[in-house]
């Protein structure tokens, strides 16, 4: 049997950045590593800039997800000051370009997932630096403000963590009971995920499963895909790919 540390992620926005190259800020549809990593970093007081820590915790601990909804897809565009070179020169330094007369407009996009809801399992390695029951309240009492991706993605309800143990992670995600999220805004925290309401509000689709290789899933891929999410330095922002293994429940590969 195998202990897992169990949380769940539900905000009205989530970012779950992927690859950045030009002016687009995508997100993929499920959190990332570097995401959760991030967001056990943020509740320990980890600093970003610690990289003997954040390496611990990025070689210690493997996650597994059980997409519950995934939201529908929001684009917002931002319009940026920039300054503009002198002709056949190019600045070295933010310094110079905000010091610069000739200034011009940059339009970025930022992706965004609205209404989203995912499970998270945590498995701590040999190795973990923590205990998924220190994990655990920290998380009750974060050092540090947690969000869903971006600072302007706040959580929208408790991440309610709990330890539990279990012989798969299929079984850990399926088997353990949650509140009805609805319910819970509503002072009412007696119903069961999923209500009716929840279910119209929501509309969860279907379930999608993500687990890292070296676990025990107790289901079988449906297909896999790399992933450039695994941090190898937070302060250089660098990150390294890695395999993910995706289970699509009733449904076949989208």
């Amino acid at each position: 049997m195998t202990e897992y540390l169990l949380l769940r992620l539900y905000g009205p926005l989530a970012s779950w950045g992927e690859i950045a190259v030009g002016e687009s800020r995508h997100s993929a549809v499920h959190p990332s590593k570097s995401a959760l990593l991030g967001l056990l970093a943020a509740a320990l007081g980890v600093e970003r800039d610690d990289e003997v820590a954040q390496q611990a915790l990025a070689q210690g601990y493997r996650f597994g997800i059980k997409l519950e909804c995934i939201g529908t897809p929001l684009r917002d565009y931002h319009t940026v000051q920039s300054g503009v070179p002198p002709r056949k020169t190019r600045f070295r330094s933010r310094r110079q370009e905000l010091a610069a007369d000739k200034v011009g407009t940059l339009l970025s996009a930022r992706e965004y997932r609205c209404d989203s809801l995912a499970l998270v399992a945590v498995e701590a390695l040999d190795q973990a630096p923590h205990s998924l029951e220190k994990l655990a309240e920290a998380l009750r009492q974060p050092h540090f403000s947690l969000y869903l991706g971006r600072k302007s993605c706040p959580l929208a309800l408790p991440l309610a963590p709990r330890v539990q143990g279990a012989e798969s992670l299929r079984q850990v995600l399926d088997e353990v009971p949650w509140h009805s999220l609805l319910a819970l805004l509503g002072h009412d925290p007696q119903q069961a995920w999923p209500t009716p309401t929840d279910r119209h509000a929501l509309r969860p689709g279907q379930t999608r499963y993500y687990w890292e290789d070296g676990m025990q899933a107790g289901m079988s891929a449906s297909f896999d895909s790399v992933r450039h999410d695994q941090p190898v330095s937070r302060r250089r922002w660098q990150f390294a790919p890695r395999r993910e293994l995706v289970f699509l429940a009733g449904g076949k590969q989208p």
